[in-house]
C-alpha cells in the first residue's frame, strides 16, 4: 500500500497531530480566559471537548514522535482500531461543540443585543475560540478518515 498524507508514524501525520493540538490548545485558552463563558452551556461544552481533543491528539502527537525517532511502523490492527475510534469520537464530539457553540454565538451577537448590551461579555473571544474549534477539527478529520483508510485496507 502506498504511504498517505497524515499516516501514523510519518511526518505529515506528526504534523496534523501538533495542529490539532496546537488549535485545539488554543480554542480552549481563548474561550477560559473570555469573561463570561459560562452564560451558555454550549461554551462550557466546547472548553470540555476541545481538552479531551488536547489530550487526545498529544498522546498521539507523541506516539508518532516515538514511532519517528525509532524508525517502527505504526500499522498494526490493534493499534489502528484504537486510533479509529478514538479520532472519530473526539471528532463527532468537537464537531458538536463547535457547531453548537457557533448557533449560541450566532443567536447572541444577531439575534439579541446581548453583546452589545453586556459590557461584561467579551463575544470576541467567543467567535475567535469557535473559529479556531473548527480548524483543530479541520486537522482532526483529515486524520481520522487516513486512519479510517488504513484500518479499512489493513
Amino acid at each position: 500500500m502506498k504511504v498517505m498524507f497524515g499516516r501514523p508514524g510519518k511526518a505529515s501525520g506528526l504534523v496534523l497531530r501538533i495542529g490539532q493540538c496546537g488549535f485545539a490548545a488554543a480554542s480552549l485558552g481563548v474561550m477560559a480566559s473570555a469573561s463570561g463563558f459560562s452564560i451558555a452551556t454550549a461554551f462550557c461544552y466546547l472548553i470540555a471537548s476541545m481538552g479531551l481533543q488536547v489530550i487526545w491528539s498529544f498522546i498521539l502527537a507523541c506516539n508518532d514522535i516515538h514511532s519517528l525517532r525509532v524508525k517502527r511502523d505504526l500499522r498494526n490492527h490493534i493499534f489502528m482500531s484504537l486510533s479509529v475510534v478514538g479520532d472519530w469520537v473526539t471528532a463527532t464530539l468537537s464537531l458538536g461543540a463547535a457547531c453548537s457553540s457557533a448557533g449560541v454565538m450566532v443567536l447572541l451577537a444577531r439575534d439579541t443585543t446581548f453583546c452589545r448590551a453586556q459590557a461584561n461579555i467579551d463575544c470576541n473571544m467567543f467567535q475567535i475560540s469557535i473559529a479556531l474549534a473548527f480548524i483543530s477539527w479541520f486537522f482532526l478529520a483529515i486524520s481520522s478518515l487516513v486512519t479510517f483508510c488504513l484500518a479499512a485496507s489493513s
